[in-house]
């Protein structure tokens, strides 16, 4: 793999899940991947220590120099991990950016996994060029949101903890909660209309983003989503995260955003 990367124009993006940490060296400009994704399983248990060393391992395998972005599944606050569901819950209190850059040996910026997907698709998907209130939404094993106000992030909007019918929205509108119920895309689309019905009555998104692995299969649930926002789904689809993730570090940089936006 090539090392031949500039870190004004390019940054290491590492997407953290619960099964697997996958990395790629990202095009801040074009949101393009660089390389082939690596993955490396995640270490059981995930704790920081041993996510460290797979973050290292990673990074060496692109012989990475320059800025890192990491996608943590978890609230993350000035770098500080919040909440680690899917992890090991020793990762709490933790500066992750500071585990994660003595193991690389480069600086990192941490983000939120949805706000990461977000991210990119606000840069280079399905967001690009959209004023007002967007949120995207990501549907897995559970619900993941990302809120932007007029192209601002605000971070760690865990939405998919709404309560609806006096259960978690994710319990019900997740793709697990499609899957576990052996639902058919009929059967599971009024759940999650149920839920955007919800975020559209609290926060009025011009535009909702449907991300995750069911946002390829939209065309079999979208005549049933009745809500008054646009709804469309994620253009970068598994890149997001890793995208998103890269263009969290233009802090680093010192810049706002990707240098061209078109």
């Amino acid at each position: 793999m090539s090392n031949d990367h500039s870190p004004v124009a390019t940054a290491l993006g590492i997407d953290i899940g619960g099964s697997g940490m996958k990395a790629a060296p990202v095009d801040l400009i074009s949101g393009e991947l660089l390389d082939k994704r690596h993955r490396i399983p995640t270490p059981q248990p995930a704790t920081p220590d041993a996510m460290a060393e797979v973050a290292g391992e990673l990074a060496k395998s692109f012989s990475w120099s320059g800025p890192i972005g990491c996608a943590f599944p978890g609230v993350v606050q000035a770098n500080t991990i919040r909440t680690a569901a899917n992890l090991d819950p020793s990762w709490v209190g933790v500066d992750a950016a500071e585990v994660f850059g003595a193991s690389t040996g480069q600086a990192v910026t941490m983000v939120n996994d949805a706000d990461a997907a977000g991210i990119a698709e606000m840069a280079f998907g399905a967001g690009r060029g959209r004023a007002g209130v967007v949120m995207m939404i990501t549907l897995g094993t559970g619900i993941g949101t990302a809120m932007f106000a007029n192209g601002t992030l605000v971070p760690n909007t865990e939405l998919g903890h709404l309560i609806l019918d006096g259960v978690e929205a994710e319990e019900t509108a997740s793709a697990r909660a499609r899957e576990d119920g052996d639902l058919s895309w009929a059967d599971w689309a009024p759940y999650l209309d149920a839920y955007l019905h919800e975020i559209e009555r609290l926060l009025w998104p011009e535009l909702m983003i449907i991300g995750g692995g069911v946002s390829s299969k939209f065309a079999k649930y979208s005549d049933a989503l009745t809500v008054n926002a646009e709804v469309v789904p994620a253009e970068l689809r598994n890149q997001a995260g890793i995208v998103g993730a890269a263009v969290g570090t233009r802090s680093v940089l010192g810049s706002e955003g990707p240098a061209t936006n078109g």
